[in-house]
This record gives structure tokens, C-alpha cells and sequence, in this order.
């Protein structure tokens, strides 16, 4: 078993406090007050980004991770309800919890917003355009959090649903993170493309951000969506992160939604 740092009450202030040390010292840099459960979700996050526990597999049960923090089950269950909420684990009835992974159906669409107007969501079909390695412009280097002139890889693919072009990507990624990341390897890989980041490159989308606006389509995007010159477009940037809220991937995506629309849920 795992030892873990201590959790102190703060009688003084009220809340509780997590002081991260080992051994018999520990030290605080800067003081945070939270919840418990809220220490513990971080606690159990941490466990998952350094791979205790990897995608998809059963982590322990409520009753031995209270035993673990030296907490009670429920505020354990409070702490587990937020990850489950936030998509980073799964919960199945009588089965327990799961690490989420996005080989699971359901983590496929999470981050597919574009679905037909009629018939059932599917995934679509991927053709790799393109794979090479780039020095990073200063605007994707803001944007994934890393120096200009960094090493990057650049990826251009199209998506067609029942043979219809519908998605034109261009994807920038740290290359740092993603080395040995090829066109061939996208192409015999036949998952989603998260699973194969998720699998081989140990990085877990946990949630993005994006901007929306419409715009026309010039001649390379026109050209490989096999439409005019100036046809209406959904131009989706995306920025993904991993745990740590760390960026590791910029995508700007082209859609066409003559059969397809943008679908998000608000909560």
C-alpha cells in the first residue's frame, strides 16, 4: 500500500488543511484551506496521474481508500462523486469504480460534438493528411504552454462520415510528450485517436475549451472537403488539457453541417 501525506485539521481556522511532506517533516509554502473530501479527490487525482491506477482499471473500493486517507467512507464517496462528475472515473453498479479511458463508447462522443441531423452518432473515418515535425509558432505556444521554437508535431487529418468528408483537423502537440507519434502509426491504429494518446503517450483528455464562430471555406479546406470555394463552415478551436490542467493539444477543426449539427449540453 501506498503511504500518503498527511491530512491536518486546522482547529483554528475552521477547515482542514493538506500538508505535503514525507517522513516526520513536512513543510507549507503556501497555506490552502478546503473541504476533506476536496483533499482527498486531490489525493485520489494525484493517484491517477502518475499511473497507480491506469485507464480503465478498477481502483479500490470506498472502504479502502477511507482505510488508506484515514477518513470516513462518506466523505471518501463525496470525494469520488466529483471525479465521477468531472468523467475522470467511472462508477459501474456492482462492479465499483472505474479509471475512466477513452476506449470506452461513451468517452468517444465526450468530445465529439458534431452529430447527423438524422440516424445514430458513429464515429467517423479517419484519412492522416499529413505528420511533421514543427518548431512552434508563438500562437500555439501560448496556447499549449510552452516556448516558441519548442518542438511540436503537426497533424492534419479529414473525417468523413459514410464516405462524406465532414471534418477537416489540424492538430499541434508538445513534442516533447509526443515523440515517435507518426502517420503510420495513426494509420494502423483503428481506436479513436484519444485512446491511442491515452494507450501509447500515457496523456488522459480531461477536459477542453473551445471557441465557435463561422466562416467560409478557402481553397485547401474546400479542396479536401470536396465543397465550393466560400462554403459556410464551423471553425472549432479546441484546447485540451490533462490532469494538472495542463494543455496538451490544439485543435482547430473545419466542420461541414450540411447533414450535421454543433451539439453541447449546458448544466
Amino acid at each position: 500500500m501506498n503511504s500518503s501525506p498527511p491530512i491536518v485539521n486546522n482547529q483554528n481556522a475552521g477547515a482542514t488543511q493538506y500538508v505535503a511532506g514525507s517522513g516526520n517533516s513536512a513543510s507549507v509554502t503556501s497555506p490552502t484551506f478546503s473541504p476533506l473530501y476536496q483533499q482527498i479527490k486531490a489525493l485520489i487525482t494525484q493517484s491517477l496521474q502518475s499511473g497507480e491506477w491506469k485507464p480503465g482499471e478498477l481502483i479500490p473500493s470506498e472502504n479502502e481508500l477511507a482505510t488508506r486517507f484515514k477518513v470516513s467512507q462518506g466523505t471518501v464517496r463525496k470525494a469520488i462523486d466529483e471525479l465521477s462528475a468531472e468523467n475522470l472515473v467511472v462508477r459501474r453498479q456492482g462492479k465499483g469504480t472505474f479509471v475512466a479511458t477513452h476506449h470506452e463508447a461513451r468517452s468517444q462522443f465526450r468530445f465529439l460534438r458534431l452529430l447527423p441531423d438524422e440516424g445514430v452518432p458513429h464515429y467517423p473515418e479517419n484519412r492522416i493528411i499529413e505528420v511533421k515535425r514543427l518548431r512552434a509558432p508563438a500562437d500555439v505556444a501560448r496556447l499549449l504552454d510552452i516556448k516558441s521554437g519548442d518542438s511540436v508535431v503537426f497533424l492534419r487529418r479529414v473525417q468523413a462520415f459514410s464516405g462524406v468528408p465532414t471534418i477537416l483537423d489540424e492538430l499541434w502537440l508538445p513534442g516533447v510528450i509526443f515523440k515517435g507519434l507518426t502517420a503510420e502509426r495513426l494509420n494502423e491504429y483503428k481506436g479513436p485517436m484519444y485512446g491511442l494518446f491515452e494507450t501509447e503517450f500515457g496523456t488522459h483528455m480531461i477536459r477542453a475549451s473551445e471557441q465557435i464562430r463561422a466562416v467560409c471555406a478557402e481553397p485547401l479546406a474546400a479542396q479536401l472537403l470536396n465543397v465550393s470555394v466560400g462554403t459556410p463552415l464551423l471553425n472549432v478551436e479546441r484546447v485540451s488539457f490533462t490532469y494538472g490542467d495542463k494543455p496538451v493539444e490544439l485543435r482547430r477543426g473545419l466542420y461541414l453541417t450540411s447533414a450535421h449539427h454543433y451539439q453541447n449540453e449546458l448544466s
